[in-house]
C-alpha cells in the first residue's frame, strides 16, 4: 500500500497539486462559511456538507476528468488471433497520442472477457477478466501512431471470448 501511495504521489503534475489546493481551499472557506452561519442551521449544515463534498469529490471526479483529457489517447485493435500449436492469443493493435502532450510512458492493458448469449451474462462477464496482460510503451509524440503487437499467455479458453484494450498515458 505505501508503495501505491508513494508512487501516486511520484506521478502527480503541477495541475494536480492545483486542483488538490483548490479544492482543500474551497474546504477551508466553506468550514468558515458554515461555522459563521450557525445561528441559521439549515444553511450552516449545508454549507459544512457541500465543504465534505468538495473535499472528497471534487478532486476525485476532477483527476479523473482532467487525466483523460490532458493525456487523451485512442486506441485500435487490428487484429487478433488465438494460436493452434502455442496456449496464447497474439494482438495486433494500434495507439494514438491524441493530446498536447508528449507521452513519456504508456501502460496498454489487454483484457479477455467471456461471451455469452445472454446479455446480462455477458455484462457481467464484463466485470471480471479472466486475462489480463500489460505492456509499456515508452516515448510517443503528439499525433504520433504507434503499432504494437502483445501475446496473452497461457491462453486455455477455448469457448467465445471478447479482447477489451486500454491505455494509461503520463
Amino acid at each position: 500500500m505505501k508503495e501505491k501511495i508513494t508512487a501516486f504521489i511520484n506521478e502527480l503534475i503541477t495541475y494536480d497539486y492545483i486542483l488538490f489546493g483548490g479544492a482543500f481551499i474551497l474546504f477551508i472557506l466553506f468550514i468558515i462559511l458554515g461555522i459563521v452561519l450557525r445561528k441559521k442551521t439549515f444553511l450552516a449544515i449545508f454549507f459544512i456538507l457541500l465543504s465534505f463534498v468538495i473535499l472528497f469529490g471534487f478532486p476525485t471526479i476532477g483527476y479523473v476528468k482532467m487525466h483523460e483529457f490532458l493525456f487523451k489517447n485512442s486506441i485500435e485493435l487490428v487484429s487478433e488471433k488465438k494460436l493452434t500449436f502455442t496456449k496464447a492469443v497474439v494482438i495486433n493493435a494500434t495507439i494514438t497520442n491524441d493530446s498536447k502532450r508528449y507521452f513519456k510512458t504508456c501502460r496498454i492493458t489487454a483484457k479477455a472477457y467471456k461471451v455469452s448469449k445472454n446479455k446480462l451474462k455477458s455484462f457481467i462477464y464484463s466485470f471480471k477478466s479472466f486475462k489480463k496482460m500489460s505492456i509499456i510503451l515508452q516515448d510517443i509524440e503528439v499525433g504520433q501512431t504507434r503499432e504494437f503487437k502483445m501475446f496473452l499467455e497461457p491462453f486455455t479458453y477455448s469457448k467465445k471470448y471478447h479482447i477489451l484494450l486500454g491505455a494509461k498515458c503520463k
